[in-house]
């Protein structure tokens, strides 16, 4: 095991791994940009190093800053994260040159499943069924329009680098064709320097669901079953949940044997998701691979949550060489969990990002809930950096148990100072198309308006009066172990 890891991140996710460090006996090392000095982060990390302004490409996108905070340091590890350095293939060559480990995969997985051309191509190797589509070798604006015409409209125009949606065009008729694919390929070319773009098939009313995959440096893959993902605006993820409504017991079995077998082929190591797009519901529905992310997910504590697998630990240990310790048949789900992201945001003006001081911030504390977050009462939320300031997790015997209590949770969380989309995120919760689990990818963007248009302008009112009677901040509690003799399972019932 290492001695001292480093995080190449910061915010919530910087948060998660200094826990999981703390979990193993690890040191960890926090770097910060001038703008982060005060932030949570660096208060509970054992070592903190700066490493610039706060522009990401003067800081936390620095793989010469990261390496060098390392170096200095004595890091045998750098955890990325996700989000700026994770999916950097040069980074972790980088990383290997340095005789520094990279908690991920190695450099050469991340670059062919970093490109979702390459992805898709290994993926239909493997025997795994990819969304039709169409990569022009002539990437010519009118190529591309006269791909996506002989494919059938509607179609998505896709970068082939990146993710996040960014890029990402819906395309119903050819009048607006060659206008999606100039603005597809000059938001590519920005993004991730890369113009690249391919064409796939829209399935309509098709539903996001992912795989959580680990795999091991002696050969060992498996799987820790599915997460939906549909609820989405603009292709961002906002609410994921595990086990889907869409997904059958024998559905799950044949969509992880197939995120394995891409893993497989793959040559993967450490934690890694397969994302697929299912059509039709039951034993018969038909999936298709998406891409591959190469880290961790926003998304993985639900995972967490009804497996009791602690992610982070076991991509710390699979860096540090050591073989997963169960087999796929001793992975096992227990009940149901649902996570939604709370952001800086305004949803009434098209999800505007907000910055400022949280001059009240108070987690709900209840049996069943988590809440994994990356500040504190008083925290300034900068302008330079994703504006998410925590992810509530609810947990559940059933769907409906893990629903309320996220609910609850939701409305017993006051935050003045800054809007956010919390109420968005209630109303969300509560629609009956999300109770009767009958959702897809389109479902946020087609219902936004009705959804933004019974927003209030002030918090929920239980979180006003958790506000008005608010004691000291409650800051979330270190995981606690569940299993007592398996040191790779520590996170379920964090907050229970």
């Amino acid at each position: 095991m290492f001695r001292r890891i480093l995080i190449a991140n910061r915010g919530e996710i910087a948060v998660r791994v200094i826990r999981a460090c703390r979990e193993l006996g690890v040191e960890s090392v926090a770097v910060y940009s001038d703008v982060d000095a005060g932030a949570l982060h660096v208060s509970l990390a054992d070592r903190t190093v700066r490493i610039g302004p706060a522009p990401p490409a003067l800081s936390y996108l620095s793989a010469n800053a990261v390496l060098a905070a390392a170096r200095d340091t004595g890091a045998e590890a750098i955890h990325p994260g996700y989000g700026f350095l994770s999916e950097d293939h040069t980074f972790a060559a980088a990383c290997a040159v340095a005789g520094v480990a990279f908690v991920g995969p190695p450099a050469d997985v991340i670059a062919r499943m970093g490109s979702k051309i390459s992805a898709r191509q290994l993926a239909s190797q493997a025997g795994v069924s990819v969304v039709p589509g169409e990569t022009p070798v002539d990437q010519s604006d009118d190529a591309v329009a006269a791909a996506a015409c002989r494919l059938g409209l509607p179609a998505l125009i896709k970068p082939s680098e990146g993710g996040g949606g960014i890029g990402i065009k819906r395309v119903r008729d050819a009048a607006s064709l060659l206008a999606a694919i100039g603005q597809a390929r000059r938001e590519a070319l920005a993004a991730f320097g890369d113009g690249t773009l391919f064409v796939e098939r829209l399935i309509e009313r098709g539903r996001h669901v992912e795989i959580q995959i680990l795999a091991d440096h002696h050969g060992q893959v498996v799987h820790l079953f599915e997460r939906e993902c549909s609820l989405q605006r603009r292709h961002q993820k906002i609410v994921e949940e595990t086990p889907s409504t869409a997904v059958t017991p024998r559905l799950r079995g044949r969509m992880g044997e197939a995120a394995s077998a891409v893993a497989r082929a793959a040559g993967y190591r450490n934690a890694g998701t397969v994302e697929f797009l299912v059509e039709g519901s039951g034993d018969k529905a038909l999936f298709y691979f998406l891409e591959m992310n190469t880290r961790l997910q926003v998304e993985h504590p639900v995972t967490e949550q009804t497996t009791g697998v602690d992610l982070v630990a076991a991509q710390i240990r699979i860096a540090a060489g050591e073989p997963l310790p169960w087999s796929q048949a001793q992975l096992l789900q227990r009940g149901h969990a649902i996570e939604v992201r709370l952001y800086a945001e305004d949803p009434a003006r098209d999800d505007l990002p907000q910055a400022g001081p949280l001059l009240l911030y108070r987690e709900p504390s209840m049996p069943g809930l988590r809440v994994d977050a990356g500040v504190a009462e008083g925290d300034e939320v900068p302008v330079y950096y994703d504006p998410m300031l925590a992810k509530l997790i609810a947990w559940g015997d059933t769907r409906e148990d893990a629903r309320r209590r996220a609910v609850a949770g939701l409305r017993g969380y006051p935050i003045l100072g800054v809007r956010t989309n919390v109420p968005f995120l209630i109303g969300l919760l509560d629609h009956p198309a999300f109770v009767s689990g009958d959702i897809d990818t389109g479902f946020v963007d087609a219902e936004r308006r009705t959804l933004v248009a019974r927003l209030g302008g002030d918090p929920p009112p239980d979180a006003l009066a958790v506000a008005a009677h608010a004691g000291e901040s409650m800051l979330p509690d270190a995981p606690r172990s569940i299993v007592a003799s398996d040191p790779w399972t520590t996170l379920r019932g964090w907050r229970g």
